[in-house]
């Protein structure tokens, strides 16, 4: 049996998190005021919680005002609005410091996958929601339960096409409808004969196809796990179980980072390793996104000089790190905002932006 809160810890370290985002207007001064933060308004990122080094800007998105939102693990969370930071932790709402999960919902819901359960904002304040669920039946991939812990940790969130919000938690995928929570794999229209059972997903996709992705995270092992409507079925890219971000391009290309094997890109039919020379199987891979002219940026967690962040043009690869400006070679977090600038979450609680030429510190 798995101890999730040692995991937890050591993923603190060692383990990230897929999180995407995108630009940059002004926050709406009733929201600001409406929350009516615990902690003062700064200009750059200041830790405030006694986070240590090991700490880590572990994910990031930019809602659909133009803020940008920068989970951490330690710290709470981060809005920017273009000119000053805001930090909210437990004391506004948030039922843990450690954030490893955002999600920005069609209404503009902003949601927290945290430490200890979910929290949503909702322009106004900070909700604590429940996951509670009615008694169900796993059939052959785990054993009933009534529902999750509470300090049961969420790892990933997405909001599907059709509107459920889907989370990923130590134990379990859970989905929500708006008014009630469901686990995935109770679902008896699901084929699961490998017996998946969907624990510790760190990163989550619904790819053009309508297809849904799994990164199955530590101690887990079940690698990429893709759900086609009604077969649920694993891949293991270059032998990796360990998947930390799925990402889809704008030609439907689907890339994949893995812990021990790097990048490998997904046509639908064949895996493709990209760069395995470049020493990723040992620092291995971790966020990617893409940006505006299509170049594919993707992390790694390597804290030496062959670690930091790489931008893959289709043919080559350039590497940036602390030389370069960046704020630490272990990279948790990439966001690419609308004006075109790259954000880098890392690791000692740094956070930067790359405006195409150079690196801007925003942390201390």
């Amino acid at each position: 049996m798995i101890n999730y809160q040692i995991i937890s810890l050591l993923i603190a370290v060692t383990f990230f998190s897929a999180c995407n985002g995108q630009a940059k207007t002004n926050l709406l001064k009733e929201n600001a005021d409406e929350l009516k933060p615990s902690l003062s308004i700064q200009t750059k990122l200041v830790k405030r919680q006694g986070a240590g080094t090991a700490g880590n800007v572990h994910c990031g998105l930019q809602d659909k005002a133009g803020n940008l939102w920068f989970g951490t693990t330690g710290e709470g969370v981060y809005r920017y609005n273009g000119s000053s930071f805001t930090n909210l932790t437990t004391k506004d709402g948030l039922s843990s410091d450690i954030i490893w999960s955002l999600w920005e919902d069609k209404a503009g819901n902003i949601w927290f996958g945290t430490d200890s359960g979910i929290c949503r904002y909702d322009g106004k304040t900070i909700s604590r929601i429940p996951v509670t669920v009615s008694h169900g039946n796993y059939g052959n991939a785990m054993t009933a339960k009534q529902s999750p812990a509470v300090k049961n940790s969420v790892w990933s969130i997405m909001q599907d096409k059709v509107g459920t919000i889907w989370f990923g938690t130590s134990e379990g995928v859970y989905c929500y409808n708006g008014t009630s929570f469901t686990r995935f794999l109770e679902n008896q229209n699901i084929v699961n004969d490998s017996g998946l059972r969907l624990k510790m997903v760190q990163c989550m996709l619904e790819d053009k196809a309508g297809n849904v992705w799994f990164g199955s995270g530590l101690g887990e092992k079940e690698g990429l796990c893709r759900f086609d409507g009604r077969y649920l079925t694993s891949f293991k890219p270059n032998g990796d179980d360990w998947v930390r971000s799925i990402f889809e391009d704008k030609n439907g290309t689907l890339w994949v980072a893995c812990r021990h094997k790097g990048l490998s890109r997904f046509d639908g039919k064949t895996f493709t390793v990209v760069g395995e020379k470049k020493g990723f199987d040992t620092t291995g891979t971790g966020s990617i996104v893409e940006d505006k002219t299509g170049n594919i940026w993707f992390a790694s967690l390597g804290a030496r000089e062959d670690g930091g962040v790489w931008r893959f043009n289709g043919k080559t690869f350039t590497n940036f790190n602390t030389k370069d400006g960046l704020t630490n070679n272990s990279v948790f977090c990439i966001v690419a905002d609308r004006a075109g600038n790259i954000w880098f979450g890392t690791g000692n609680m740094g956070l930067c932006r790359y405006d195409g030429k150079s690196f801007t510190r925003f942390s201390e």
